[in-house]
């Protein structure tokens, strides 16, 4: 007896396939991390993360216009500022890196969205995403220096400000300073649920933020934790969160998932650099096609419930779309 339901009929063709297709990624969901440094005509690949650089800010401006003639709407931006102190004194600096890039850009590709990352480890001498005591990171006196790197991101023309810290209380103090200096259409959009992932290896290089000791896991998630991630979630959003991110994306699919099912915001995912370089690596030695596989981890953040992906493919995504 022959079967009456026949799935393959709608697989028969590419035709079909498209048509009655789930989920699609296009080049509105992606935004694409840029890292900027100190200097001039500076761009230096980062050995970890091919295709990938720390660019003055004369090169960033290039970059941004690259991206934007892409398609891409946003960027997110990195800073690896000339010198660093105990309590990283140049991420709010009104002339530190990233607050010129923001200028540079918003000046030259005023259409462009510019996103800052809000945390410390770049700018610190010890590494880590706040004020170091006896060895501890402080979680309150952190807060401080956050919102002071936030003004100062939108004081320099940012479009929105993304907290990475996982400081308790961050959002809420940074809505508040962000209100009280009359920026309060200003976005933000949360690290909500950031774990302390083995995935980050290669942008530790690329942002030169290796913590000087220990490790980032009393104030980044446990990887094995689930439900908490709701909690955190759920804690930003009641501190004025307009978007929340869960990082990293491919192993953490399913905190994604749970998240889109149970807020009614938009949801982002970072598809982290250790998830990138891996990729790169399988296609250098010929074992896996590097496109489609490009696509098929996007298409898997994006089934998963995210809204946005913040992606080191984005160019080469937004390219093969294009095709």
């Amino acid at each position: 007896m022959f079967p009456i339901h026949r799935p393959r009929r709608l697989r028969n063709n590419e035709v079909i396939r498209r048509m009655v297709r789930e989920t699609s990624v296009t080049a509105d969901d992606l935004i694409y991390p840029l890292f900027v440094t100190f200097g001039k005509k500076t761009k230096k690949e980062i050995t970890s993360m091919p295709n990938c650089y720390q660019e003055s800010v004369d090169e960033i401006v290039k970059s941004a216009k690259e991206v934007h003639s892409l398609g891409i709407p946003a960027v997110i931006l990195f800073g690896i500022p000339e010198s660093k102190d105990e309590t990283g004194s140049e991420g709010y600096a009104d002339n530190g890196v990233v607050q010129q890039a923001i200028k540079a850009i918003k000046d030259t590709v005023p259409d462009l969205y510019v996103i800052t990352d809000v945390c410390m480890c770049e700018y610190t001498s010890h590494g880590h995403c706040g004020v170091v005591k006896d060895g501890n990171v402080l979680n309150d006196p952190t807060l401080e220096l956050l919102v002071k790197e936030a003004v100062s991101h939108a004081k320099a023309g940012a479009d929105m400000v993304a907290p990475s810290d996982m400081m308790d209380g961050r959002v809420g103090a940074i809505r508040e300073a962000l209100d009280d200096e009359g920026y309060e259409m200003l976005p933000i959009m949360s690290y909500a649920a950031k774990y302390a992932s083995a995935f980050y290896g290669p942008f530790r290089e690329a942002a030169e933020s290796t913590p000087e000791f220990g490790d980032r896991r009393s104030y980044q998630m446990d990887p094995p934790n689930r439900r908490e991630a709701i909690k955190e979630v759920e804690l930003d959003i009641e501190e004025g969160a307009d978007i929340v991110m869960v990082k990293p994306a491919l192993s953490y699919l399913d905190i994604i998932s749970d998240v889109k099912d149970a807020f009614d915001l938009p949801v982002a995912a970072y598809n982290v650099s250790g998830e990138y370089s891996l990729v790169h690596a399988a296609a250098k030695m010929g074992w896996i096609d590097y496109d489609k596989v490009m696509m098929e981890v996007l298409v898997s953040i994006k089934r998963a419930g995210a809204d946005l992906i913040l992606t080191y493919f984005a160019k080469d995504a937004a390219k093969l779309l294009r095709s």
